[in-house]
Parts: C-alpha cells; structure tokens; sequence
C-alpha cells in the first residue's frame, strides 16, 4: 500500500518541527524543502522524513519537489518586515511570503496533480486589517480560495505557545536580564492556543473531507491581554518584573528603534498595528472534529519553568526511533 506523501513547505520552524514530528509518527512519507539545510537537520532523525535544500519559489524546483505528492503543507511565514521596507497595502517580504507563495503554490498543485492543500494563515486576516501583515495574509488566502481544481483548508490560529516557542519564552527571557518591562499595547487581547492542538487539527484534517473549503480558527480555551500573558511569563520562569504600560507614540518609537537592531526585531511597528485589533476567535462555533483546546497553565509553567527540558528531549529522541 503507498503511503501519503506530504510536502510541508517552511516546515523547519517551531509550528513545522511539531508538525512534522506527529505526522512521522502516524506513518506519513515526509518531504522538507529548505534554503538552507542546517535549519532542517534536526527533522533527519524522524523516521519517513526527507530534507532537502531548495528554493521553492523557483518553478523548476517545485515541480520536482511535487511530482510524486499527494499533498502540500504550507506553513511559511514572516512576522516582520525589513525596517524601512514598509508598503501599501503591505511590503516587499510580505508580499512574498505571505502572497505570492501561497498563489504560486496553489497553481503549482494544480498543475502537478496535487489536489489538497492545508495552508497556514493567521487569525485577525483582514483585506482591510490595520497591519501589513493582517492585509497580507488575507490576501494569500483569497489566492488559494480562488484557485479552481483545489481541495483547501485554510487554519487561522491565535499566537501560538509551546515549548521552544518566541512568545513566551521571549517575555521570560528579557524579564530575566530587565528590571522593569515597558510594553506597548499592553491590554491588547489575545487567546493563546497550544503547539499540540495546532499540529493536531492539520492532522486530523487529512481524513476529514469536511474540512474542505473551510477557514478553520484555531485558538485557546482563555483569553489573556498583552499585560497578562507577560506578567504569566515572568512568574512562571521564575523572574517577575514590573509592567510599564507604554502611551502609543512611546510604543512605536520604542518599536522604531527596535526594528533597526541587528537580528529579528523584538516588536514593530507592523505587530502594534495588528495589536489594534482583538486576537480572539470569532463568535462562531468550534467545529465538531476539533477536540477540546490546551490550557496554557497547564503547560507553559512546565517548561517556562526548564523542568520539562530534559523530558521534552527524551521524548523527541523516542519519537525519531519509532
């Protein structure tokens, strides 16, 4: 019997090494493509998975890398764009990743018979969102909804927690090294949602027919503002600091500055601008088939902690020889 064959595009992040670790052991065929091979090598250990190292906005490429697939994955995404390369409706690299990936890889399934495409977008999409980012992740949904021929499932989650996660973690770091913590948008709301549902509803997704042409949020069972999920990050690892509350003109020059450091921007200008609205699911039903949502008390204190490291390895270790 041929198993499924699944190509998971931006699969060497936090979400995809999740992802790919569950579906590796539920017997699915694996193939990773990546710019850049060092990022992907911890995914060689998992039984069933191939790395290799393409680009996958070069046509060529991604006619190899789909020729025998029975579906794709996308996960790609950036958080941020370059400072000074912002855009109207939204920049360069969001264009890129967020809009013309998902448009070129929809026609490319199309026309390499692969007919079922689960794609990764973000809660609070928005063709009339106030940030580059909302704006563009709706517009690569609407590329992959308008494309004839194509089974679809488009998951919209909430900021996502885990362990390895740049959310949490990054509050609880910088309460480590900082006495007090100043923070823009600070009662800005948010319902934080676990790695494992996230991963789990992709997964449960392959055999559900009923997930077709669907936009499926995926959010937690809390809601949280800003302020509180910092505080939570600094009492659960062990580093309590005082919250400053920033007015807006100080968030964003302090946003300003940040996005011109070496190296990821800790905030934006763009991440304030999303922050005007909500992060929380709709008021809309949760579908039948997802299971109950994760508390995150339940399980970012076990490794903001560092309690769960070790056990987290082991477990990763045992997953890549079954």
């Amino acid at each position: 019997m041929t198993r499924t064959r699944i190509v998971v595009t931006g699969g060497s992040g936090f979400v995809g090494s999740h992802l790919i670790a569950l579906l590796a052991s539920q017997g699915f065929e694996l193939l990773v493509p990546t710019r850049r091979l060092p990022r992907a090598r911890h995914l060689l250990l998992l039984p069933g998975v191939t790395v290799i190292e393409a680009d996958i906005f070069d046509r060529a490429a991604l006619a190899s890398i789909l020729g025998d697939a029975h579906v794709l994955i996308n996960l790609t995404g950036v958080l941020h764009s370059s400072a000074g390369k912002r855009g109207s409706p939204w920049g360069p690299q969001f264009e890129r990743a967020h809009h013309a990936l998902p448009a070129l890889l929809a026609a490319a399934c199309v026309e390499h018979g692969v007919s079922r495409l689960l794609h990764m977008s973000a809660l609070g999409a928005d063709a009339k969102g106030p940030s580059m980012y909302s704006r563009s992740k709706a517009a690569g949904e609407a590329a992959i909804r308008q494309q004839a021929g194509l089974s679809w499932t488009v998951f919209r989650p909430s900021v996502i927690f885990g362990p390895d996660d740049n959310f949490l973690n990054q509050f609880a770091r910088l309460q480590k090294h900082f006495p007090v913590m100043p923070l823009g948008c600070a009662e800005a709301r948010f319902q934080p949602v676990y790695v494992g549902d996230v991963v789990n509803a992709f997964a449960l997704a392959l055999g559900l027919p009923q997930t077709m042409a669907q936009v499926v949020e995926l959010v937690g069972p809390e809601v949280f503002s800003l302020r509180e999920l910092v505080r939570l990050a600094g009492i659960w690892s062990g580093h309590p600091r005082p919250i400053i509350g920033l007015p807006n003109w100080l968030a964003r020059l302090q946003a300003l500055m940040l996005e011109f450091l070496p190296g990821e921007p800790l905030m934006s200008r763009d991440n304030l601008d999303s922050m005007k609205v909500d992060n929380v699911g709709s008021s809309g039903q949760r579908p039948a088939w997802l299971p109950a949502p994760t508390a995150m008390d339940g399980i970012a204190p076990y490794y903001l902690s560092g309690a769960g490291r070790a056990a987290s390895y082991e477990r990763y270790r045992a997953s890549s020889r079954s």
